[in-house]
C-alpha cells in the first residue's frame, strides 16, 4: 500500500494521524481564496515534486506526481516488481482530472478577448501554443495518470481508469479485483488520485453548495454525523494497492496484509448531486457486497462510512446501514476518516480501504472527529472523537458519489 494525503506523505504517518485524530485541514495556500466562501481545504504538504520530475516526469499534473508515488510506494511494499511477467500485471485507477495551471490558462483566455465580448481564436492559439505544452493540455486528461504508470512500471496487461466521483477509486478497487478474477491478470496496480484544489475546482462546488464554510476553525470544519455540518471539506492525494491473485502471491512469499472479498456496485439513477432520500442504491451496493463475499450482516464488525460532513449524505448513509443491518447496526462501530482528511474525491475509496485494512491489522477504528453535537437522524456508533481498540475481522468500506454512484467493498483478515 502506499498513499500522500494531507496527513502525510506516506501510509505511516497518514496512519498515525488518522489513530491520534489529527486533522489536515488548513487555510487555502494553493491560490488566493479569501473572496471565496470556502477558504479551507486539505493541501498535501512538503512534497518533493522534484525527485519525480527529474525522472522525466516534468509536466506532469499535481495528481499524476501524487499517484506515482503512492504507486511506488505500494510496489516497494508489495515487492511484486522483480517476479511478474509484464504481461500478468494491469493497471485500473479511478484518477480525476488534477493537471489544470489555473493561472496560466486563464491569462490565455483574458489575453484572447481583446476589447469584445468573443475570444479571438488566432490570439487564443498564439497565446496557447506560446504559453502551454501539448503535454500540459494533455495532462487534463484524467486518464493521463494511467498511462505515466503503465509507463513507470511496464505494464501490459489492462491498464484503465474510471471517474465516477466520489466514488472512483473504490470501484477501480473492485473492478481491479474481477480482473485478477477473471484470469486478466495476476497482478493489479489499483487506487486513485485527484486534486480540484483550484478555483474552478473550489468556485464549483461552492456553486453547488456542497462545501464547508466554516472558514475560522478548518480543523473542526468536517464533521461528519454532527449536527452542525455544513458540507464536505475538498482536500487531494492519491492512495494505491497492489492487489495480486493469492496462489501468485504465496508462491513469491508476499506480506499479505488482508483478504479483497466482496465487491458491491450500484446506480441511484435519481440526481445529479443528492442520493436517493431511501438510500435504495447505498442499500442495493452493501447488500450486493456481502452476497458478493458470501457473508451475512452479522459478519461485519466495522463499517468505514462514506461520511462526508453533508446534511444529506450523513442522514441517508446512516439509514441505509439500519436497512442493511438492522438491529445490529447500532452495535457496528461506524467511523468517517473524512473528518480528518476531508474529502479527497476520486481518491477518498483508496485511503479509506487502506485505513480499513490497517483496522484490522492494528485491531484500532481510527475515530470520527469534531462529533460534539449528536443528530437524531444519525444516531449509530460512530466511534466520537476517539481511536477505539477492539478486534476486527472484517470491515464494510461505502464510497458514494455526486450522481448516485453507489460502491462497497468488504475486506477481512487474512489467515
Amino acid at each position: 500500500m502506499g498513499a500522500v494525503t494531507p496527513l502525510g506523505n506516506d501510509v505511516s504517518s497518514t496512519w498515525q494521524g488518522l489513530v491520534e485524530g489529527r486533522s489536515g485541514v488548513r487555510k487555502i495556500s494553493l491560490f488566493e481564496a479569501e473572496a471565496f466562501p470556502t477558504k479551507i481545504a486539505g493541501e498535501v504538504k512538503n512534497f518533493n515534486f522534484k525527485k519525480l520530475a527529474t525522472q522525466g516526469f516534468g509536466s506532469i499534473g499535481r495528481h499524476s506526481f501524487f499517484a506515482l508515488e503512492a504507486t511506488r510506494q505500494a510496489a516497494e511494499d508489495s515487492g511484486f516488481l522483480a517476479k511478474i511477467d509484464p504481461a500478468r500485471l494491469g493497471i485500473y485507477f479511478g484518477a480525476g482530472n488534477g493537471g489544470f495551471d489555473f493561472k496560466r490558462y486563464a491569462s490565455v483566455l483574458m489575453e484572447s478577448v481583446n476589447g469584445s465580448e468573443l475570444i479571438k481564436s488566432s490570439l487564443y492559439f498564439s497565446n496557447s501554443t506560446s504559453r502551454m505544452s501539448a503535454a500540459e493540455l494533455l495532462e487534463q486528461e484524467p486518464s493521463r495518470v494511467v498511462n505515466h504508470l503503465a509507463r513507470f512500471f511496464g505494464a501490459k496487461a489492462m491498464v484503465s481508469n474510471c471517474l465516477t466521483a466520489c466514488a472512483a477509486s473504490s470501484q477501480a478497487i473492485g473492478e481491479a479485483t474481477w480482473a485478477i478474477r477473471n484470469g486478466e491478470a495476476d497482478v493489479m496496480i489499483t487506487g486513485g488520485a485527484h486534486s480540484m484544489i483550484h478555483p474552478l475546482g473550489v468556485a464549483g462546488f461552492n456553486l453547488l453548495t456542497a462545501l464547508s464554510t466554516r472558514n475560522d476553525e478548518p480543523e473542526a470544519a468536517s464533521c461528519p454525523f454532527d449536527k452542525r455540518r455544513d458540507g464536505f471539506v475538498l482536500s487531494e492525494g492519491s492512495g494505491a494497492l497492489i492487489l495480486e491473485e493469492l496462489d501468485h502471491a504465496q508462491k513469491r512469499g508476499a506480506k499479505i496484509y488482508t483478504e479483497l472479498i466482496g465487491y458491491g456496485a450500484t446506480a441511484d439513477a435519481f440526481r445529479m448531486t443528492d442520493p436517493h432520500p431511501q438510500g435504495r442504491g447505498a442499500i442495493r451496493a452493501m447488500r450486493n457486497a456481502l452476497k458478493n463475499a458470501e457473508m451475512k450482516p452479522e459478519d461485519i464488525d466495522v463499517i468505514n462510512a462514506h461520511g462526508t460532513s453533508t446534511q444529506l449524505n450523513d442522514q441517508i448513509e446512516t439509514r441505509a446501514v439500519k436497512e442493511v443491518f438492522g438491529s445490529r447496526a447500532a452495535k457496528i462501530p461506524m467511523s468517517s476518516i473524512k473528518s480528518m482528511l476531508g474529502h479527497m474525491i476520486a481518491a477518498a475509496g483508496s485511503v479509506e480501504l487502506i485505513a480499513s485494512v490497517l483496522t484490522i491489522r492494528e485491531s484500532l477504528v481510527p475515530p470520527t472527529i469534531n462529533y460534539r453535537n449528536p443528530d437524531e437522524t444519525c444516531d449509530l456508533d460512530y466511534v466520537p472523537n476517539e481511536a477505539r481498540r477492539t478486534r476486527v475481522k472484517t470491515v464494510l468500506s461505502n464510497s458514494f458519489g455526486f450522481g448516485g454512484q453507489n460502491i462497497t467493498l468488504i475486506v477481512k483478515e487474512f489467515k
